[in-house]
């Protein structure tokens, strides 16, 4: 934005909105006003960072220009606005003492965590006390979310607050000239954190003995936990496949695939694909893992049979600094927890379960306040989508149409997050997990807690999913709380609503696996009108018995009977297909019994579903040992110049019976399953395209809204948008929040806040 030009001097007062604490901001408007001769002075404060600033109209408007222009890489701004103000008698320009008003309208957004930057590396060689160090940070990078207890962020609302700063980082803190200063966990050698290794019954605390003694059990195939960020990682040499199988092993992992941290980013290239968009991604100071075409380089272990690889680069400098030690060029770099249980954050905890596995434990002293697991991003269409948000993203906001304020949105049951609203800003929590485990609702309600602390959010209104039975819906209904209960697939297309500010009638549609529906059935492939307020259910897949309810989630060959057994009745037994021979008639035909009596089959629409069947009958997954494995291979064998597809109806409703009878023909005619999974994409892209269509000439819209897990897929989100957009159509799709169910706890709290403002309570 520009300033007025006037003639003479003039002093004006400028707020800046977003990220702008913890990134070197002060510093680098301090730089900016020297620059364009301004004097004045700067500050934290609770709504941003406020600035009044003197000079001749000219300067200002440059020096206005150039805050948006070249603010600090870790920075997002989100408004500049100025007031004019009676002429200052400024002398030179300051950097003045942090605000701390609880009662403040507006908060400052609160730093995600950053990877170490260039600098850093540069100064671990150069800066004689701190050659080494392995928690060197500065204003641009280090720890931020992960560390903050309150706002402002200043040190004493840190874990960094025990550790007294030496002289030497005293001075550094207090020089404006200097990279660190006001770094709040500024340290070096002498003052800051240090690291200590458990190995073999002896305790460790020479810094260099620990990494040379990490890197010997890492290259002869041992396995080491490793405190990171926002927890501990279990590492072992990712290209030493006894030793991932074993961890597999201990860790309880039977399936999911391992991520990769890799040496740097031709290493990457050496075992993997990745285009500039990706690179870019994998390099930004997010660091999150992001996931690659693999090149069959890697061990079978790592990826479990999947042509995908989970690959990162280092972000701490402890990571860089093992590397150096290291022969082995890649890591596997995974959560610190057994199952479904969060990350481990504390050093007691570290010793007393993850030392039951690993042959060493590497830890610091300062404390992890909030827990932040790795991120995972895939690139699709050119523009990242989030799958996992949590470190180098929570929590930052994302900006609303309306007022949230005070309005507490608790999410679902799987890949949880919460989110709590003040005033223009959907808050959302990092990645929490599955809320069934004990120890991740016991994180889920602490989080909250320190969310609402943190934010100073006092909250007036729950928001919570239809399902009676999940555990955040439980925990709003027993917060005491006014509660809204929102549709599943609603809160996912208007969580993609919100990132795109869209605040009109859209046509929705919600690929997902399982969400209640409004008639008592699952839903979960959903063509709506919508909008932040409202829906309307126009088509959905057909239904189909779901046998077993949640046991046919995990094992796909249930959703392959009940589809077969719709479709063909009996006669699915005299096929003689693989799926038949590998399940066995006494199974199949208990199951097709509870079919007939309607025992413990609900019906479902569910989208992921229908990708578990034809995973199954294809016999790439018939028992999943990890959330949507099944359709996760289906994606992966699936060839990418298959043009062809299957017949499928569309009355009211889509029909898929036709393409499941072409598919069993392909495979009694021995059709290659790659080119059946080709196929059985461009069937369900061609369906969704054709319905949308049908959809717009009823409506007139042309906004179409893709959301839900399902459209985690690359080839069918690619090719319905490319197929859509090409006709006309405004499609949007995820970026900022995951297309799963973490970002549905976003749509919630849009939602609800709609309802509020129409008095719908």
């Amino acid at each position: 934005m520009r300033v007025k030009i006037i003639k003479g001097n003039s002093t004006i007062k400028i707020t800046v909105k977003g990220l702008v604490q913890g990134v070197g901001f002060r510093p680098f408007i301090y730089r900016l006003a020297t620059n364009h001769q301004i004097t004045g002075w700067v500050k934290n404060a609770d709504e941003g960072v406020i600035i009044h600033a003197s000079g001749d109209s000219v300067s200002l408007a440059l020096f206005v220009d150039a805050i948006k222009t070249d603010a600090p890489a870790a920075a997002s701004i989100l408004s500049i606005t100025t007031k004019k103000l009676p002429n200052g008698c400024f002398t030179d320009f300051r950097i003045l003492k942090s605000d701390n008003n609880r009662n403040a309208a507006e908060l400052t957004q609160i730093g995600p965590d950053i990877a170490v930057c260039a600098n850093c590396l540069t100064d671990l060689k150069k800066q004689t006390h701190r050659v080494s160090y392995p928690l060197i940070n500065c204003t641009h990078c280090g720890p931020r979310f992960s560390i903050i207890k309150n706002l402002p962020y200043d040190r004493v609302r840190t874990t960094m607050g025990k550790f007294a700063m030496c002289r030497t980082c005293h001075d550094e803190f207090n020089d404006i000239n200097d990279r660190r200063f006001h770094a709040q966990p500024i340290a070096c050698n002498q003052c800051g954190p240090i690291y200590k290794m458990l190995a073999e019954g002896e305790e460790i605390t020479n810094f260099e003995a620990i990494l040379k003694k990490s890197a010997s059990m890492l290259d002869g195939g041992r396995i080491v936990a490793v405190k990171g960020v926002g927890g501990f990682f279990i590492a072992c040499d990712a290209l030493k496949n006894p030793t991932i199988l074993k961890l597999r092993n201990l860790k309880g992992r039977d399936g999911k695939p391992f991520a990769v941290m890799f040496r740097n980013t031709n290493k990457v290239l050496d075992f993997c694909f990745a285009d500039s968009e990706e690179l870019t991604l994998l390099q930004s100071w997010r660091r999150p893992v992001v996931i690659l075409p693999g090149k069959g380089k890697l061990p079978d272990g790592v990826s479990n049979g999947l042509k995908t690889v989970g690959a990162f680069l280092p972000y701490m400098p402890f990571h860089y600094l093992l590397f150096e030690k290291l022969k082995t060029d890649a890591l596997v770099f995974t959560s610190g927890n057994f199952s479904d249980e969060p990350i481990i954050k504390s050093n007691k905890k570290a010793f007393d379960k993850l030392a039951t596995i690993c042959d060493a434990v590497v830890f610091y002293n300062r404390k992890i306040y909030n827990r932040v697991d790795d991120s995972v991003d895939r690139i699709i269409n050119s523009k990242p989508q989030i799958i996992r948000r949590s470190r180098g993203y929570a929590p930052a906001p994302v900006p609303t149409t309306i007022n949230v304020t005070n309005i507490l949105a608790v999410g679902g049951e799987l890949k949880n997050t919460f989110c709590i609203g003040r005033n223009n800003s959907a808050i959302l929590s990092q990645h929490i997990g599955d809320l069934k485990d004990h120890e991740t609702f016991q994180f889920y309600s602490e989080s909250i807690n320190r969310f609402k602390k943190l934010f100073r959010v006092n909250p007036e209104l729950v928001a919570h999913d239809l399902h009676p039975d999940y555990y955040s819906t439980k925990f709003a209904k027993e917060s005491g709380l006014p509660a809204i209960a929102v549709q599943h697939h609603h809160a996912h297309v208007v969580s993609c609503m919100a990132e795109h500010s869209l605040d009109e009638d859209v046509i929705g549609v919600c690929f997902d696996g399982t969400g209640m529906g409004d008639d008592g059935h699952i839903w979960g492939s959903e063509f709506f009108i919508c909008n932040a307020g409202k829906y309307q259910r126009l088509a959905h897949f057909e239904y189909m018995p779901m046998p077993g309810g949640d046991l046919a989630v995990a094992q796909p060959w249930r959703m392959a009977v009940a589809l077969l057994y719709q479709i063909l009745g009996k006669e699915l037994v005299s096929l003689n297909l693989p799926l038949v021979r590998s399940v066995g008639m006494k199974k199949i035909e208990w199951l097709t019994r509870a079919m007939d009596k309607n025992i413990n089959c609900p019906l479902t629409s569910g989208a992921g579903r229908i990708f578990d069947a034809v995973s199954a009958l294809l016999g790439l997954c018939l028992e999943s040992t990890f959330e949507a494995e099944a359709p996760m291979r289906l994606e992966d064998i699936a060839g990418k110049n298959e043009d062809d597809l299957y017949p499928y109806r569309i009355n009211r409703n889509i029909s898929f019976s036709e393409t499941i009878k072409g598919i069993i023909f392909d495979l009694k005619t021995g059709i290659k399953p790659a080119a059946i999974s080709g196929k059985f994409h461009n069937t369900i892209a061609a369906a969704t395209c054709d319905k949308i269509v049908q959809i717009n000439k009823q409506s007139g819209l042309k906004k179409v809204v893709l959301s839900g897990g399902v459209f985690q897929n690359k080839i069918l989100l690619e090719k319905i948008v490319d197929k859509i957009s090409a006709e006309g159509y405004e499609v949007y799709t995820h970026s900022q929040v995951p297309a799963n169910d973490g970002g549905i706890s976003l749509g919630q709290l849009i939602i609800a806040a709609k309802k509020r403002s129409k008095q719908c309570v």
